[in-house]
């Protein structure tokens, strides 16, 4: 892979190879990369095994061939941490990604050459769902999951990945704006202090003129409940979520930043089932119309002149 490495990348890693690379070591599977996540880093190992299982279904709503080898190639206990892979939230988080995918895809008919930056992508698999075969796409992560990123996934050369923290702006460098931007943070910024998200999307509104940035959130009694330690979806204990945000909070997204131009909400796809016909309508159920999961797209216009020093 041809790859731009960005002064903040703190550690070197080898070379990107496009087969798994053999972990040794005394407990090791020969033939599968160890996977030693922790923390909010392990919620990729949980979203990946709930996407390989929902896709290795006949009738999937998310066909994600990639996902299903993966968790084939790593060695983690999945079953044992993370327990058995529920088919009603298998879908749900297939249902988010195919979300995001539609997002994706129709920023990249509208800018083919544009860049996609992804936020703590983790082990999603989602470049080779929706590549055009022109896009940008950098990958922001922290060092341990984007080395075993790196080992997994094959990575051609308009992909680049950035060890950094993404409430470091340093991970902007680089990136041009010219030919559009869109910034993605699934399944990330529920695990950031209520501030820090702030920081985050004005940091995007002003660096990306013309943007989009598009993230999914938990309710705020669903945050709630992960800071109290409580059992998430499927029995697992899912890290503590400090932010969460209603459908009503929504708009006050605007106050971030004087160049967000727009906010809205992004349906989930219709899926399978009662689950998937109920996912896209749930705005419209009373006792769901807060308490869900959402996703939201901003949209970002150019900076006031008074905030770009020009007159």
């Amino acid at each position: 892979m041809s790859e731009t490495v960005q002064p903040l990348v703190r550690q070197a890693y080898p070379p990107p190879a496009h087969h798994p690379t053999p972990h040794s070591g005394r407990n090791s599977v020969p033939g599968r990369v160890k996977a030693d996540l922790e923390g909010v880093p392990e919620t990729a190992l949980w979203t990946l095994h709930h996407r390989a299982a929902e896709s290795a279904r006949p009738d999937t709503v998310l066909p994600d061939p990639r996902a299903v080898q993966l968790v084939t190639e790593i060695e983690f206990p999945f079953q044992e941490r993370l327990g058995a892979a529920r088919p009603w939230l298998a879908q749900a988080l297939a249902l988010r990604a195919l979300g995001f995918d539609g997002v994706v895809r129709a920023f990249l008919a509208d800018r083919p050459d544009g860049t996609v930056v992804a936020l703590g992508e983790g082990l999603e698999t989602q470049f080779w769902r929706v590549d055009n075969g022109r896009a940008q796409w950098v990958t922001v992560d922290l060092d341990a999951p984007l080395a075993l990123r790196r080992r997994l996934l094959p990575h051609g050369e308009r992909q680049r990945l950035v060890a950094c923290d993404a409430r470091d702006s340093q991970w902007m460098a680089g990136i041009d704006p010219s030919r559009g931007v869109l910034v993605t943070a699934q399944g990330l910024l529920m695990y950031l202090q209520p501030d820090q998200v702030t920081r985050l999307i004005a940091a995007c509104a002003g660096a990306f003129p013309g943007g989009t940035m598009v993230f999914d959130t938990v309710s705020r009694r669903f945050s709630a409940r992960t800071r109290a330690r409580a059992k998430g979806p499927g029995g697992h204990r899912l890290p503590p979520m400090p932010w969460g945000m209603d459908a009503a909070d929504r708009d006050q997204l605007r106050q971030a930043h004087p160049a967000i131009s727009e906010v809205s909400e992004v349906p989930f796809p219709v899926g399978r089932g009662f689950l998937g016909h109920l996912a896209p309508r749930a705005a419209s159920v009373p006792l769901l119309r807060t308490d869900r999961p959402l996703i939201t797209r901003l949209r970002f216009g150019a900076a006031p002149a008074s905030l770009t020093g020009q007159p």
